[in-house]
């Protein structure tokens, strides 16, 4: 719900989003304990501008803005054009503020919410990224990047600490500085009644400075779908660890839509390691509607005690849990609209509502 354009001036186009679907979606909820301070403040939207020939050697330029109710994405990606068989060179920059709520949210309601802990993320990487050639069913991207996080408060302040006086940076100041070198590998392969994915991210962090942070962490996603008749079952893992330094940020969130549903975000802890599991029966209830029972199930391997400052402990975050529900899942040219009303383990009931594929 909202108002889209796109614009051409000369060979640049320039494409505005304004969508108020999150301030209908937010009061749904509960009321935020933040100050929205403006009418504007409610307001999500996007603006992104596209140049296809920048210096006239078919040099291309995208700078995007991605604004939410209380996060915000700033993208500015620079191409030059390379042979199809080498890898393609992309310089980015970015800025993103969003917040920390998968590891610093306090949950409430039996854990099936979590409220702000007053932490925010601010980050900033400038790096370069290199997509490798695709083969028929795989493809990696390497990136290589100069990343700064700080941490704010919910006022716009730069901390230290958090609520409860634990350092929420990995060097105890301000700020987090690091190089980090980004391995992404994807695998694909579909046929007419089930699909497989695989995906793998490692990331290393490089010692070039000697206050910078050194680490290793992975993140991996598998995913197989099968078709049943005329419904659809799909199966997802997702799993991770990270060795090495590591700033409470840096820990695996469980818990939340996309993870453990019936639970907030991160409420069902977070941990220097996790495993996510994800089961869920999809069938046709009409020619755009679709109905899904679902089972989630998460943990930390218990690894939260190890996550500086023990930030699951203090918020008696159990370390794992199962939710269970059902949905709805409607498909229309505005977009896909998806419903979850899911139960935890503590048999609170939470309901999710999603929209995804917004027609441009």
């Amino acid at each position: 719900m909202g108002a889209q354009k796109s614009i051409h001036a000369g060979k640049a186009k320039i494409d505005v989003n304004v969508d108020f679907t999150h301030k209908i979606c937010a009061s749904m909820m509960i009321p935020s304990s933040r100050n929205s301070g403006s009418p504007l403040s409610l307001v999500i939207g996007s603006l992104c501008i596209k140049h296809p020939n920048l210096f006239g050697g078919s040099e291309k330029l995208d700078v995007s803005w991605d604004k939410g109710l209380y996060d915000s994405n700033i993208l500015v990606a620079y191409r030059r054009p390379r042979p199809q068989w080498v890898a393609q060179q992309c310089f980015v920059m970015q800025h993103s503020l969003s917040p920390e709520i998968g590891v610093h949210g306090i949950p409430v309601d039996n854990f099936s919410r979590s409220g702000s802990g007053g932490v925010n993320l601010s980050r900033l990487s400038v790096g370069l990224d290199l997509n490798e050639p695709a083969s028929s069913k795989w493809s990696s991207t390497t990136s290589i990047k100069f990343e700064n996080v700080r941490l704010l408060s919910d006022d716009g302040r730069s901390i230290t600490r958090d609520l409860d006086g634990f350092p929420v940076t990995c060097s105890g100041n301000a700020h987090d500085s690091m190089v980090v070198l980004k391995q992404e590998s994807r695998y694909a392969k579909a046929n007419d009644r089930s699909f497989s994915r695989f995906a793998m991210q490692i990331e290393q962090g490089i010692p070039v400075l000697s206050k910078w942070l050194i680490f290793n962490r992975f993140k991996f996603v598998a995913s197989k779908g099968i078709k049943l008749g005329p419904a659809f079952l799909l199966t997802s893992m997702t799993g991770g660890s990270i060795v090495g330094d590591m700033a409470p940020y840096q820990a695996f969130a469980i818990g939340g839509l996309g993870s453990v549903r019936g639970y907030g975000e991160g409420a069902v802890g977070c941990g220097r390691s996790c495993l996510v599991a994800n089961t869920e029966l999809t069938f046709p209830l009409s020619k755009m509607l679709e109905g899904s029972v679902f089972l989630d199930c998460g943990t930390d391997l218990g690894s939260g005690r190890l996550v500086p400052g023990n930030p699951a402990l203090r918020q008696g975050k159990p370390g794992s849990g199962v939710g269970l529900g059902y949905g709805l899942r409607f498909k229309s040219p505005l977009g896909h609209f998806q419903f979850d009303y899911a139960i935890n383990a503590f048999q609170q009931k939470t309901l999710y509502f999603g929209i995804t594929n917004l027609a441009s």
